[in-house]
């Protein structure tokens, strides 16, 4: 994979993820909340949606309120999921919280699936 299509990926992988989190604090998530939950552009947002609808990862209502579709979902969780172990992970290894949280960000886009696992059942078995 080259490094433009990684980074391409890697920012699918962070805008579900954020619209994963928001719908969990709010009502309704807009591009509006998006943007400023990820501190970008209104107008980096309105590209960034148009290109995750296109790809079948969100829906946007009339009302302009994003929802995550089957597919996105899906992304969305498992994305989350491996942030949450790393970083907790980190934080049992010592890593302060900031650098833990900041570490995950960058270790849940790279790692292969099969790796997330041996991990996954490595630190279960602590």
């Amino acid at each position: 994979m080259g490094y433009i299509r990684h980074k391409s990926k890697e920012s699918v992988e962070d805008y579900l993820e954020t619209i994963y989190l928001l719908n969990h604090r709010l009502t309704a998530v807009r591009s509006i909340d998006i943007a400023t939950e990820m501190n970008y552009s209104k107008p980096s947002i309105s590209v960034a949606m148009k290109n995750l609808k296109s790809k079948n990862y969100i829906v946007i209502s009339e009302e302009g309120h994003i929802s995550l579709t089957p597919e996105g979902l899906t992304i969305a969780k498992g994305t989350y999921e491996r942030h949450t172990l790393f970083r907790n992970w980190l934080i049992d290894l010592g890593v302060d919280p900031k650098t833990a949280t900041e570490d995950a960000c960058k270790m849940e886009h790279d790692i292969s699936p099969q790796s997330f696992e041996a991990i996954k059942k490595f630190i279960s078995q602590e």
